[in-house]
């Protein structure tokens, strides 16, 4: 495992969080299945925490209000030096903003937005609160992709807004890219045409390290979750599409280099 660097190059993924109706639940279902510990957060948006492993902080969680009835899902939060123009370019790309930009107390400044596919992300201006503080380790967020239905229009979105180098897979039958920032790939698209979920459409969907994917996955079920795709093995290593007792979905994987 290792400690993430202070500061994010703008357009890394930096942070994941949940907006959930049953906070403690939550909480419970996700200490069991990947050892999370919480310390309580930031509540410009409602009751939220923490999660930390071995002291660090890896995501967060927030509680919808009872009149609020959201899909609930990971949100992927992308580093920005400056919320406010970060949002104003986005609203120029064709993107929306749906929240702030607001502070979070001293932590940072954010803001929750949509590209124009209507997928829904976050962007982070840190302070205090850098983002996630530990990599590698079982628990963490390990890699962020765009599931949606093709990737090229998507793709100039966030070249213009974060500067990404694309880097696509070519294949008659396999629309994926990589987004590149210096050279290093920090994120992925990848378009799935009519199998994108209906119910979701297109998503920034997050992967979190586990240190056997079939045993997570039985786990999940165990806690009250679903197994949406079974244990299988991927280019990145063996993974598992799974979503907790309220339906956020996200993918558990044994990286390959494990």
């Amino acid at each position: 495992m290792t400690e993430a660097a202070a500061r994010r190059t703008p357009g890394t993924p930096c942070w994941v969080s949940l907006l959930v109706h049953g906070l403690c639940t939550t909480q419970e279902f996700y200490a069991a299945l990947f050892g999370w510990e919480f310390v309580p957060g930031p509540d410009q948006l409602g009751p939220y925490v923490r999660a930390l492993i071995d002291g660090k902080e890896v995501a967060g969680i927030g509680q919808l209000p009872p009149d609020r009835h959201l899909p609930v899902a990971w949100t992927t939060y992308l580093a920005t030096d400056d919320a406010d123009v970060t949002a104003e370019t986005i609203r120029s790309c064709g993107g929306t903003v749906g929240v702030g930009p607001l502070d979070a107390a001293e932590a940072g400044r954010m803001a929750i937005v949509s590209d124009p596919s209507g997928a829904v992300f976050g962007i982070w201006q840190a302070a205090a609160h850098i983002g996630t503080a530990l990599a590698g380790a079982p628990g963490t967020p390990v890699w962020n992709e765009l599931v949606t239905s093709e990737t090229s229009t998507v793709a100039k979105f966030y070249q213009a807004v974060f500067g990404f180098e694309p880097e696509a897979v070519v294949s008659a039958d396999f629309d994926y890219q990589t987004l590149h920032l210096h050279g290093r790939p920090v994120a992925s698209l990848h378009g799935v045409g009519r199998a994108l979920p209906r119910d979701r459409g297109p998503h920034w969907m997050t992967y979190f390290e586990v240190a056997d994917t079939d045993e997570a996955a039985a786990r999940v079920v165990d806690l009250g979750g679903h197994v949406l795709q079974p244990p299988r093995e991927g280019s990145s290593g063996r993974v598992a599409t799974v979503a907790d007792p309220e339906g956020a979905v996200f993918t558990i994987v044994r990286s390959a280099d494990r």
